[in-house]
């Protein structure tokens, strides 16, 4: 049995609730955050924010 492809690493963002607020805390795979009361506004921030970055930890 062949084993299956490795895919690439994927980019992970992460969007939390602030408790108590209508706030949402989003984290990139670059280590950079944002708050918005509007989640079309956080996703749009995510999949947006400046191109050329690197994820945390990557040296280059």
């Amino acid at each position: 049995m062949t084993p299956a492809p490795r895919s690439a690493p994927r980019e992970v963002y992460r969007v939390d609730w602030l408790p108590g607020t209508d706030v949402l805390h989003g984290t990139c795979h670059c280590g950079a955050e944002h708050t918005a009361q509007d989640p079309v506004e956080m996703w749009e921030w995510m999949l947006t924010h400046p191109e050329g970055h690197t994820p945390r930890g990557s040296r280059g």
